[in-house]
């Protein structure tokens, strides 16, 4: 399934700058950025517990805001894409 995380991590101050670094690298281990504050992961539900999880534990509460869109078929869902962005194909064959 496709999820979306969004994040907006309060960076005020050196411990916010910290969390945000910390928010990005969890994201980066499993989906791709697509913008600066924005992942794509194609992964399964134990696997979006995990990073949900995973990022609960580094965010503030107070600060910061975690969101996670969960798209179970994405024959439903429409992306629309405009500017020079190119996403990964996961489905396509892998060329090295």
């Amino acid at each position: 399934m496709l999820v979306i995380v969004c994040y907006d991590v309060n960076t005020e101050t050196r411990a916010g700058r910290r969390r945000l670094r910390r928010v990005a690298r969890a994201c980066e281990g499993v989906g791709q950025r697509v913008q600066k504050s924005v992942f794509e992961c194609q992964i399964d539900l134990a696997k979006m517990e995990e990073l949900e999880r995973r990022l609960l534990a580094e965010i503030n509460l107070e600060e910061d805001n975690l969101r996670l869109y969960r798209m179970p078929d994405t024959r439903g869902c429409e992306v629309r894409q405009h500017g020079i962005f190119r996403a990964t194909d996961f489905e396509g064959p892998l060329v090295v």
